[in-house]
């Protein structure tokens, strides 16, 4: 997938103009928040399980040579084959390697955000195999031509309308009638994805967790298209990252309980698949041939660095959910395959910080990704300490770097840090505009800060300044105490 992090702010500018795009980010927002906080409070100690699964993530990378090894020996004990590649390059050429060997002609995929890291669907169709989506909302981007612009929801951004236009517009040539209501639209996917289903050589996967223990890969879907992604074509190829190893069957429970509950706000997903190897002598089906491709690109180096916990991240997309900002502007504008926080921490470190320097100062940091990650992510603080990094870096602009001096100069001085914060209010209040009960309201231009003013108004300042309330507050204190 092409890296376009470098038109990060125009993007963000002409998503927030789109008014579909605004109405179906607001739809998504409510109902992934709102159904995630019932099932998390059902769960009495669901504090318990992100605690345990941060320790669980924090052993396994700390000894992720041992456990990626061991996964290795379980899978080609039962028959299966693990290929490591470096970068997406290595990971495409060993995928098209394997279809080649396999005579393919057809393959289809199920939900595999690696595989969008490495952009594998182009390189296969560029050696003229014909790829087909078979989740929905992957499928519904791929008729547009587009990529996910969520990690769990791909076509999260369009609306229904949208996609009876789309549907329309490429079913309608097949025979199919124009489909308007939810149902409808899914059954109609479901008639057409069956025939692919069924002649497909090759079927591709991703990896939700790799477990060592048993050499099992195990996938978590709603729609059933993994399962038959997977059993129907004669080769199985899991296309996953080596961080999604885990120690045991015991661990993959724990994960369980946190990924479907922090991803769409469900006790349990509808299906857990655990894929052990090719098909048995006595096994009704299942695949002739199981390959497992570890992708790293840029993962090992995380490790043992000050960024090593966004490794943790188990793809469940809290927190883009609970995002402002992804909820505002969608996933695209992000440039590449990993939007929200865990992209504006994850982005940097892969595609280098020169290409995406603007994602981690895309945050308003008010802590709401670290809040809700099951696993502990202190998102905030990785953000913040890319800031930092940049800062040294040299990135900063002019005025940037020039105001942050003023600020560092003023901060140390509280007496002109006082001076100057009451006449700065003094100076906000004339621009406030009154209201209609008579008293200052909002301040609808401002001089320096028209990048806020024009498309929000400013709230006018409070009757005293912080200091001052803190200084009020302190003495009343006092006096009760005596």
């Amino acid at each position: 997938m092409e890296v376009l992090t470098h038109n990060f702010k125009p993007a963000a500018k002409k998503a927030l103009l789109d008014k579909d795009l605004s109405a179906a980010m607001g739809r998504a927002e409510s109902g992934f928040v709102d159904t995630r906080r019932k099932v998390t409070d059902e769960l009495l100690n669901f504090e318990e399980f992100r605690t345990l699964g941060r320790d669980v993530k924090n052993h396994t990378l700390a000894n992720l040579d041992y456990y990626l090894e061991l996964f290795e020996r379980n899978v080609i004990a039962q028959g299966g084959h693990v290929h490591w590649a470096k970068n997406g390059e290595e990971a495409n050429r060993i995928v098209l390697d394997i279809c080649k060997k396999a005579d393919a002609r057809k393959i289809i995929k199920g939900k595999s955000m690696v595989s969008e890291e490495a952009g594998t669907n182009a390189a296969l169709e560029r050696q003229g195999y014909e790829v087909i989506e078979t989740d929905l909302g992957e499928y519904i981007i791929q008729l547009a031509g587009e990529t996910p612009s969520h990690i769990i929801a791909p076509a999260v951004h369009k609306s229904k309308k949208a996609v009876t236009e789309l549907f329309d517009r490429y079913h309608a040539p097949m025979g199919y009638e124009t489909v308007t209501e939810h149902e409808a639209i899914v059954d109609q996917a479901r008639q057409i994805l069956r025939d692919h289903f069924c002649s497909a050589d090759v079927g591709i996967t991703g990896g939700n967790f790799l477990v060592a223990e048993t050499g099992s890969v195990a996938i978590v879907t709603n729609e059933g298209n993994g399962d038959l992604t997977s059993c129907l074509p004669k080769v199985h190829i899991v296309t996953t990252s080596i961080e999604k190893v885990i120690p045991d069957m015991e661990a993959l429970g724990g994960f369980l309980r946190l990924l479907a509950r922090s991803a769409t706000g469900q006790i349990t997903s509808v299906y857990t698949t655990l894929f052990n190897g090719p098909k048995r002598d006595k096994d009704i089906d299942g695949p002739e041939e199981f390959h497992v491709v570890l992708l790293d690109n840029g993962r090992s180096e995380i490790l043992g660095s000050e960024y090593q916990d966004i490794l943790r991240c188990i793809r469940c997309g809290a927190c883009l959910n609970h995002c402002p900002v992804y909820t505002s502007i969608g996933g695209h504008a992000y440039g590449w395959v990993y939007p929200g926080p865990m992209g504006s921490v994850l982005t940097p470190i892969l595609v280098g910080r020169e290409n995406a320097g603007d994602l981690p100062n895309a945050c308003t940091l008010n802590g709401r990704c670290g809040t809700v990650c099951p696993v502990k992510i202190p998102l905030p603080s990785l953000l913040r300490k890319h800031r930092s990094d940049l800062v040294k870096a040299g990135s900063q602009g002019a005025v940037q770097k020039g105001m942050l001096s003023f600020w560092y100069v003023l901060a140390r001085r509280p007496v002109l840090y006082g001076v100057l914060m009451r006449a700065f209010k003094t100076v906000l209040s004339l621009f406030a505009l009154l209201d209609k009960a008579g008293q200052r309201g909002r301040i609808k231009t401002l001089p320096g800060a028209s990048a806020w003013t024009s498309s929000r108004d400013l709230p006018a300042p409070g009757k005293s300044t912080f200091q001052a309330l803190w200084k009020t507050a302190q003495s009343a204190s006092n006096e009760s105490e005596k």
